[in-house]
């Protein structure tokens, strides 16, 4: 018998594994795909973050703010060339993670897992034979999947969700993408870069309308200038192929052409198969668990984490889930979820924030003052050549008490974990005032930006810093 069964071997399920094996428990991991790590590392957030990288690194795109826009590193870029690079840091990625599951003398199994009762689970193993594991516990982490409607039939080669992406013979001349949540914005930037016409179809007014709404301008901006159409208020009712090329027809009657149609609208719960009725335990619309603060299911020992449970769907959050769980589970309760969660939503550019946003801010009725630093004043920006990346910060008038942080720009994703220090302390801007930063750093926007805010809110309010 184990003391703990998860099913699941992406970031929440890995992380609850290791928790488990560090308290000196006997762990099982169960995961469905061979190699482990989940959707993260082999179709999500790790090879798209790669393939992000290397499009920029071949096309010379980071460096065209100092050589021009014609500069390239590689004439002509081709689909082996951008997987080469991704296969490697998939397959080493997998490595790092079966050498954690093996130190800490975390058993693996690979196969399907499906609930018989509360403490017992099925494992459909590759050969189709049938092992069945009894735990005191289990954290169901099984991750989700993209959302399927019968209106786009999937082909795996002109018309593709995104875990087809890495499946594609060829870049797309053309490429349309339904959905501009953060996936299909993500897809749409990177094809851009490579020279492929993007259309972005989305029945909503505008993409990512939880980012601050000077970031999502600027967002906007530089994907108009890479060629992106946008096509709001626009619902896909028909997709088919016609003589090679994927015909796009929407509820008003419009009609757009490409080489490639992509569908990102919506991830479902990856639970279809793991019957868990059988342990008593219901899933919503979208096949996610229900679980309260402490991650547990409506059964005592069942733990639910990372993206089945829905928002925030944040690799990050899921390893954080994960770990607290299994903590959770063997009755140590000291830990929490941190507040200060940090968005990374990976464009080009790429955009962080953490805190409140000013539409936040002023539907609560908080007061709050703005500062803004641009890359273009810090060297640092100039030397990279970024002299359109943007840090705001957002404060209180009386107390100076930092409120949010919001960037736009390269190295943004690192650059918002100096602003979650501050917030998770406590901080005002005083902190960012008073500190000396290196030179040159794109880590000067903050004290550019402190200063900035200082000064709108008026010498009268604000005593001079000696």
């Amino acid at each position: 018998m184990y003391d703990l069964a998860v099913i699941g071997t992406g970031p929440a399920g890995h992380r609850a594994a290791i928790q488990a094996a560090k308290l000196r428990k006997r762990v099982v991991a169960i995961d469905a795909r061979a190699p482990v790590g989940g959707v993260c590392v082999h179709t999500g957030t790790i090879p798209s973050k790669t393939l992000r990288e290397a499009v920029l690194f071949l096309t010379g795109f980071r460096q065209r703010g100092i050589y021009g826009l014609s500069y390239q590193v590689k004439p002509h870029i081709t689909v082996a060339d951008l997987l080469f690079r991704c296969d490697q840091v998939v397959n080493n990625e997998v490595d790092v993670l079966m050498a954690q599951f093996a130190r800490n003398g975390v058993d693996l199994r690979h196969g399907e897992a499906s609930f018989i009762d509360p403490t017992h689970l099925s494992v459909r193993l590759p050969n189709g034979d049938e092992e069945v594991l009894e735990a005191a516990n289990i954290v169901i982490a099984s991750g989700t999947k993209p959302a399927h409607t019968p209106r786009v039939p999937i082909n795996g080669t002109t018309i593709i969700d995104a875990d087809g992406v890495y499946n594609l013979h060829d870049i797309p001349r053309t490429l349309t993408v339904a959905g501009a949540g953060i996936i299909g914005v993500e897809y749409a930037c990177i094809f851009a870069a490579l020279g492929s016409k993007v259309t972005v179809v989305d029945k909503r007014s505008t993409v990512l309308e939880f980012l601050d709404h000077e970031i999502l301008e600027a967002l906007m901006y530089h994907m108009r200038e890479e060629g992106v159409t946008f096509r709001f208020g626009e619902e896909v009712t028909d997709v088919a192929e016609v003589e090679g090329r994927v015909v796009v027809h929407t509820k008003s009657n419009k009609t757009i052409t490409s080489d490639c149609f992509l569908y990102t609208v919506g991830r479902m719960g990856n639970t279809e198969g793991l019957q868990l009725a059988n342990a008593g335990i219901s899933v919503d619309e979208r096949g996610r668990i229900p679980v309260d603060g402490s991650f547990q299911t409506c059964v005592p020992h069942v733990y639910a984490c990372g993206d089945v449970i829905g928002f925030p769907a944040l690799a990050s959050s899921s390893m954080e889930q994960g770990r607290l769980a299994a903590a959770y589970a063997f009755g140590m309760r000291s830990g929490h979820m941190s507040p200060w969660v940090p968005y990374g939503v990976y464009t080009i550019p790429e955009i962080s924030m953490v805190g409140a946003s000013e539409e936040e801010l002023t539907a609560a009725a908080v007061p709050y003052e703005s500062g803004i630093a641009r890359y273009k004043e810090i060297a640092r920006g100039q030397i990279i050549g970024d002299r359109n990346g943007l840090l705001k910060l957002l404060v209180h008038p009386e107390t100076r008490k930092l409120l949010g942080v919001h960037i736009i720009g390269e190295g943004a994703t690192e650059l918002i974990h100096i602003g979650q220090a501050v917030l998770a302390l406590d901080g005002t801007l005083d902190y960012l005032v008073d500190n000396v930063f290196n030179y040159p750093t794109l880590a000067e926007c903050y004290k550019v930006a402190a200063l900035d805010a200082y000064n709108k809110l008026g010498a009268a309010k604000v005593p001079l810093v000696v």
